[in-house]
């Protein structure tokens, strides 16, 4: 066999090994009861779960965060899209634009009655669908016109 072919070979064979090591790392989209009841399995699997925060007007109900006391510690209520609310902990800074935010996705592990989240991922309004309105009027302008 060619050396070329050797060579060949252990590129796709690289390739492969790092496409299964990396898809093992992929989180899953689930509700807290589901990763609950994996924790309670015993799975140490982390879970990605979407939600919305619980407001009253434009306060979180239940967001805790003293940065005298913890800057590494904030802790809110999220309702999943199952419906469950469960505390959110998360061990580092509260986000800054946490408050604005319509979902957020956290990512981390249910431990007894708490989610802890490793990571959240804010998912914000866009600025380009206030209120409906269109912020490039002169560009839809020149489209009827075309």
């Amino acid at each position: 066999m060619k050396p070329i072919y050797i060579l060949w070979i252990a590129i796709i064979g690289i390739a492969i090994a790092i496409l299964v090591s990396t898809s093992g790392d992929a989180g899953s989209y689930a509700t807290f009861a589901e990763a609950t009841e994996a924790a309670a399995g015993g799975s140490d699997k982390s879970y990605h779960v979407a939600g919305k925060l619980l407001k009253q007007g434009d306060r979180i109900v239940d967001l805790t965060y003293d940065p005298v006391k913890d800057p590494n510690l904030c802790t809110f209520s999220l309702k999943d899209q199952a419906g469950n609310v469960r505390r959110v902990v998360y061990f580092q800074p509260k986000p800054q634009d946490i408050e604005r935010s319509d979902v957020i996705v956290v990512v981390g592990k249910a431990k007894g009655a708490d989610f802890v989240a490793d990571k959240l991922i804010l998912k914000c309004p866009s600025k380009y669908q206030e209120g409906g309105k269109n912020p490039f009027p002169d560009a839809e302008a020149q489209q009827r016109k075309a």
